[in-house]
């Protein structure tokens, strides 16, 4: 058996941030033991994917990023573009190989926090704190006795909610033969693409290099695509409206993100809390969510050195959270062109501080002020329609979370 007085279950983003903060005490600060419990390679371990995030100033996985902008374009459908410097904020890429690379290195640098590697079978609640039953991948029992469990793996199903989409995307990294790609913008949202009848798609250019970018297409809908209509969407958009030329596909990645205004149990027994997208860290208006794991994680940590009981905070605000449950039901709903929505956003608000409302870091006035800025009576209309739509499951379960952006 193995006891601390922390276990973290699951190393996805929000697990790994936690151990790696851990893992680094400030000078005179309270040292804490730890267990990341993290599945073996398989199927229960997640895929390699990308996260994207914004933040001001130098942050502490710097040197993992694969690139870094200071400057985002948003195509229109009618294809003119727009663009602005989001300075004192940089647009950052992180790889999820890298981030684990960076992690496992700190964490071999230092005493607190150990890693086991097995899958995860059920987490008890106990007196005076939890139990984890999990399997080595050679099949042998082993158990983890914690004062507090940290649970970060995807959830088995939704919970019921008004309304539910999905942000399912597949990326190519691409090399073209010719520099076509200007490393020094991205592309967050190129709407010159068709659109689904409700929701809304895009296309997203990551440049890394003059000749390699992260090329993906992306749909806010109901539901799923098949391989081949994602391969289809991307290939017409590198060719028809990006231009690549020749190129190759170096690799891959496909994903599906719930946005949902459902709530999210951030604690399942009295020592036992969910961090990362199963704790609500998922943005339901745009499905970004590794800038609010930091800010869970931090949280949970300060709480642990001041030994404080360390139930992460929401991850996003009341206001942000009743803001996005409208959009959701505006878009749904069908009363919002999504494309024209988020073009018109993107043309008319400063790019620096959009991204602030993206993230909850934006006051009252700024927000009333955004509001305006969208199409007000169906807006409106979805506001009110909300007050007596019931939740219900989602009818499908879960898709795994493969990138917390």
């Amino acid at each position: 058996m193995l006891d601390a007085e922390v276990a973290i279950v699951g190393g996805g983003a929000a697990g790994l941030s936690l151990a790696h903060r851990l893992a680094r005490p400030a000078p005179g600060e309270r040292r804490v033991s730890a267990v990341l419990v993290d599945a073996p390679p398989g199927p229960l371990r997640p895929p390699s994917r990308t996260w994207c995030f914004w933040e001001k100033g130098p942050g502490p996985y710097d040197a993992a990023l694969t690139a870094a902008w200071r400057r985002l374009r948003v195509h229109t459908p009618a294809g003119r573009p727009a663009a602005d410097d989001i300075a004192p904020l940089t647009y950052k890429m992180l790889r999820s190989d890298d981030f684990e690379r960076l992690v496992a290195r700190d964490l071999a640098r230092q005493a607190d926090v150990r890693r086991l590697e097995a899958t995860v079978e059920t987490v008890d609640g106990i007196s005076g704190g939890a139990e984890i039953h999990a399997r080595t991948r050679q099949g042998h029992p082993v158990t983890v006795r914690a004062r507090w469990v940290f649970d970060s793996r995807p959830l088995g199903s939704l919970p019921a909610a008004r309304t539910t989409l999905l942000q399912h995307f597949h990326g190519w990294f691409v090399r073209t033969g010719r520099p076509v790609f200007d490393p020094g913008t991205v592309d967050l949202m190129d709407f010159r693409v068709p659109q689904p009848p409700r929701g809304l798609a895009f296309g997203y250019v990551l440049p890394t290099g003059r000749h390699e970018a992260l090329v993906e297409y992306t749909e806010f809908s109901g539901a799923v695509l098949s391989r081949q209509a994602y391969e289809t969407a991307l290939r017409r958009y590198a060719e028809d409206v990006l231009h690549l030329g020749d190129f190759e596909v170096v690799s891959a990645e496909t994903g599906v993100i719930p946005m949902t205004d459902a709530r999210f149990a951030r604690r399942t027994a009295p020592s036992v809390f969910r961090i990362g997208a199963a704790g609500g860290a998922t943005r339901p208006s745009t499905g970004y969510t590794f800038s609010a794991v930091q800010r869970q994680t931090r949280a949970v940590v300060d709480a642990l050195r001041a030994g404080r009981r360390p139930m992460p905070p929401p991850a996003h605000s009341a206001r942000s959270r009743a803001m996005d449950a409208v959009l959701l039901r505006a878009l749904d709903s069908g009363r919002v062109d999504g494309a024209a929505f988020f073009a018109r956003l993107f043309t008319r608000v400063p790019m620096e501080r959009l991204l602030r409302f993206l993230d909850g870091g934006t006051h009252l006035y700024e927000d009333v002020s955004l509001g305006f800025r969208t199409p007000v009576l169906p807006m409106l209309r979805s506001a009110a329609e909300l007050s007596w739509l019931p939740r219900r499951p989602f009818p499908e379960p879960s898709p795994r979370p493969p990138r917390a952006t």
